[in-house]
């Protein structure tokens, strides 16, 4: 359908059906209009996987028994494999199953910036860095898309925390803003072609998100030139005028009171007390409901030649286990423990919760009714057969009585006031139920030491789960909960071979025992298929490739807005940090890490050399850099590398950090196979963004080019002159 013939369709619309096709009617869909042919929006929450149904007017879930899909694994998991490919097969299965559940909207994926580890929504975003987020998210959106499936990025803009997420002020610098928190969501506008957009919770420099003209009006509409669909979080609006002139197209809450949405009859109440000019109102809503249509054109929802989609294929699930597999981060392994010998394995000793927990059900609106959920412990004997005898035990009791709400003081970071009214329930627990708590962990404990002296070989599984990385809520500490530290470092004194595997979304501080470990894994929320692709790579069958999309501090006390007491702030907080998130912060100040930005081993090795750089110039006035240089696969196993390209200027005449990411690629060899291997550096790898001029400025002089193995690692360095002064913008 045209522009003139959707332009036209609005004119036969009532007030009161563009109202209704502007705000939500159900908890999941607003309006449609039957009689022109125009259906309703339905959304479906999707971090993970399509989420199951509910009753249009409330939360209460229907019950279906045909609502299970695949679970997906997480974002920061899907990131870890820094594998463009697998982000675009494991979006176009997304957008397939959303499809095949009758959705418009999948609202995923997540992509905020990961700005302290303690952000308890942080297992649904892809890390710290902009540039690694830009490459993934794009090629997300382009597989959910193809399922004629609008995707929904989100949260627009700089929603790094789950505490007082409601009202909390953000103040952070412009520089900030552009280099760090916005560069995932413009590449999604520009080069995704992205339909949705959800506005965030937080305010940004005094007004909500959700209705925040700089953000949705003057960043989104006319520099980006976003055409889709802006969409509200649920309770997000606040103010019926903002929502109205600042460019929100579609509210969304979690309430039944759907004339009483601030998008609603509020809008009409306006209008007739005079607080805004009729021809402005009429005109706004006019552009909402265009913008609106011109999606669901898109989406081939006006004429009828839209794909079917589908659900639980059973092909998909190669899809979802390679995802799995190489999300897989091998951390350590100083004595090559692993991969562990099947055939000399007899009797296997599992210890760990969460060897045997599933976690799809959790993590707040990335709940999944999974299909079914493979855990370690089923992944291992799915692998080892009946040859191996494998004896399970817990290890710890998993109902924490103290939570994270009620840490020890010496723990909390200076978080405890600010977090005071989420303590309210922690502080119900009662002494008796905290001495069984300590019984509980004392008895599982002797227990798993007892089985471990006779075992061939032991692997511990534990970590965090969705009590922890979860909406709504924050970490207090990054420490393991549910006295795991403990043990751990018992088992380790009987077992010095133990390999140590870790579930989490997000880095832990693993401080009074790593020392003592010479295995280390980690293996996030990894999806349906996460615990036989851990099995696999446990015993060999699967070389590990997974690096970290995000920079492991020792503890939280080494993070910068914790260090500057701004995390998680009250009314207000202010990102005084600035640019320096993540590894640019470690890097640039010289902090010691647990494990770097970029990190992961392998069970092969690999010699990358050569590095070579050319400047490019083309037609259109933009110079880019050709990167060139040699890898080698010098062990006995095939395998993947992770050649990453880091920028560094080496006489800056503003402040930078130490260097930063702009290229990567993934490759796979052979044993004893050489590629040479070229990446493509375009110009705005050596801008900065200008406060003075507002706008991004590269400042002509000398760069270095390092090419690396990960942000603490680099192996080869060349330098180049760049000489473009102003870098074009496309």
């Amino acid at each position: 359908m045209t522009k003139e013939k959707l332009k036209e369709l609005v004119s036969q619309l009532t007030l009161q059906e563009k109202l209704d096709m502007i705000h939500g009617n159900g908890i999941f869909a607003t309006k449609g209009v039957e009689r022109l042919g125009i259906p309703p929006f339905i959304t479906s929450d999707g971090p993970r996987g399509v989420r199951k149904d509910f009753k249009n007017d409330s939360w209460t879930e229907i019950g279906f028994s045909y609502d299970s899909v695949s679970y997906l694994p997480c974002n920061s998991a899907l990131a870890a494999t820094w594998n463009r490919e697998l982000a675009y097969a494991t979006g176009k299965l997304l957008g397939k199953e959303a499809r095949g559940r009758g959705k418009d909207m999948i609202l995923a994926p997540g992509i905020n910036i990961m700005r302290t580890p303690l952000c308890g929504r942080s297992f649904e975003y892809m890390g710290e860095d902009p540039y690694l987020i830009s490459e993934l998210v794009v090629p997300m959106v382009h597989g959910i898309e193809e399922n004629d499936v609008s995707a929904c990025i989100k949260h627009f803009a700089v929603n790094n925390q789950e505490t007082r997420r409601l009202d909390v002020d953000v103040e952070v610098s412009e520089r900030a803003l552009r280099e760090i928190y916005l560069p995932g969501f413009e590449a999604a506008v520009k080069k995704g072609k992205v339909n949705g957009i959800m506005g965030a919770y937080n305010k940004l420099q005094g007004t909500h998100c959700c209705h925040n003209a700089y953000l949705l009006n003057e960043i989104l509409r006319m520099e980006w030139g976003f055409e889709g669909i802006t969409i509200s979080d649920r309770g997000g609006v606040h103010d019926t005028k903002e929502a109205l002139i600042n460019g929100l197209d579609m509210e969304m809450s979690a309430t039944d009171n759907f004339s009483e949405y601030y998008m609603a009859a509020p809008i009409l109440r306006l209008i007739e007390n005079g607080e805004i000019d009729k021809k402005t109102a009429y005109a706004k809503i006019d552009e909402k409901v265009r913008h609106i249509l011109h999606v669901m054109n898109n989406l081939h929802m006006l004429d009828g030649e839209r794909c079917c989609g589908s659900y639980n294929d059973y092909g998909d699930k190669a899809v979802l286990r390679q995802a799995a597999r190489e999300s897989i981060v091998l951390l350590k392994n100083e004595k090559n423990i692993l991969p562990l010998d099947k055939k000399k394995v007899k009797k296997l000793l599992v210890v760990g919760e969460n060897a045997n927990r599933q976690h799809a059900p959790g993590g707040g609106s990335a709940e999944i009714k999974a299909l079914y959920e493979i855990t370690p412990l089923m992944g291992l004997h799915m692998v080892l057969g009946g040859n191996t005898e494998i004896v399970y035990q817990p290890g710890y009791f998993n109902k924490d009585i103290g939570n994270i709400w009620a840490a020890d003081k010496d723990n909390q970071s200076g978080q405890a006031d600010s977090l005071a009214t989420a303590s309210a329930e922690a502080q119900k627990n009662t002494e008796e139920q905290k001495r069984y708590q300590q019984e509980m962990n004392e008895k599982y404990l002797q227990e798993a030491l007892e089985s471990a002296k006779d075992a061939d070989a032991v692997i511990y599984v534990g970590g965090l789960t969705h009590d922890y990385d979860t909406e709504g809520q924050d970490r207090i500490n990054m420490k393991l909960p549910y006295g795991q530290d403990r043990l751990i470092s018992e088992l380790l004194k009987v077992r010095p071979d133990m390999v140590v595997v870790l579930t989490a979304g997000s880095p832990i501080d693993m401080s009074a025992w790593i020392h003592a470990a010479d295995t280390l894994v980690f293996s996030w929320y990894a999806g349906m298929e996460g615990g036989i692709a851990l099995a696999e790579m446990l015993f060999g069958d699967v070389n590990p490739s997974g690096h970290l999309p995000e920079t492991f501090p020792i503890s939280e006390k080494n993070c910068p807005a914790v260090i500057l007491g701004e995390f998680p702030g009250g009314d207000r907080v202010h990102y005084g940090e600035d640019i320096y998130v993540g590894y640019r912060y470690y890097d640039t100040f010289d902090i010691e890490t647990a494990f770097p930005f970029g990190y992961g081993l392998s069970y092969t090795d690999f010699v990358m050399t050569g590095i070579r750089a050319e400047v490019l110039e083309d037609t259109t006035d933009n110079k880019c850099v050709k990167v060139d240089f040699d890898i080698s696969n010098i062990g006995s196993r095939a395998g993947a590398a992770l050649a990453q390209v880091y920028v560094a200027d080496k006489y800056p005449r503003v402040q930078k950090p130490a260097k930063e990411l702009k290229a990567f690629e993934k490759i796979y060899l052979e044993p004893g196979e050489t590629r040479e291997i070229t990446m493509i550096l375009e110009g705005d790898a050596f801008t900065y963004y200008d406060e003075t001029s507002h706008g991004f400025k590269a400042d002509a002089g000398s760069y270095m080019l390092l090419l690396a193995k990960n942000a603490d690692e680099v192996v080869d360095i060349t330098e180049i002159e760049f000489n473009c002064t102003s870098y074009r913008i496309s």
